[in-house]
């Protein structure tokens, strides 16, 4: 399969790892770590707690039945997961799952109740960080046109513009 997609010349810089603990806009001390094995339950209770409206592109899915299928896929081997946690409860969770041209799809969900505190900024470096110490190069992610508060983070943190359909922008950033 052969993708046209572009990427910027120059890496993005260095980006934070996890385990971190942040505090965010709010107080609240959040925890970002990558996935363990026992993070499953926690993230199925995230995403049935996540509001509709929030939803993008189909994702996260609406049943616990789905979403315990698409963690399926989202935390497999070859996918690099992290999450944000409140004391014992998910409230944000990052990823990166492989394409099929040597590249890296990020999809990033906060709950509504923790938006606009500066979690997903940091969930989202801390990923990105991650990554680093992995052996991976470009990532790249779709965000409908219409959610500046996303394309402005997602630009804040070294993402470009690479691509545009009717009401989907792409972007892509270069880690290494």
């Amino acid at each position: 399969m052969t993708v046209n997609r572009t990427y910027p010349d120059e890496p993005a810089g260095t980006f934070p790892r996890p385990s971190r603990t942040i505090t965010d806009k709010e107080g609240r001390e959040i925890q970002i770590r990558a996935t363990e094995p026992d993070d499953r339950d926690a993230l199925v209770e995230m995403y049935t707690a996540f509001d509709p409206s929030d939803r993008a592109q189909g994702i996260p899915p609406v049943k616990e039945y789905a979403i315990d299928n698409w963690l399926d896929t989202v935390l497999a081997e070859d996918c690099l997961n992290v999450i944000a946690w409140d004391g014992e409860e998910a409230v944000g969770h990052s990823m990166l799952v492989p394409d099929n041209a040597d590249a890296y799809e990020l999809a990033i969900f906060v709950l509504h109740t923790y938006q606009g505190a500066g979690i997903g900024t940091e969930l989202l470096k801390t990923l990105l960080g991650h990554v680093q110490e992995h052996d991976i190069e470009t990532v790249w992610l779709t965000v409908e046109r219409w959610n500046e508060p996303a394309i402005e983070l997602y630009k804040k943190v070294g993402f470009e513009v690479c691509g545009a359909e009717s009401f989907e922008i792409e972007m892509s950033i270069r880690l290494r």
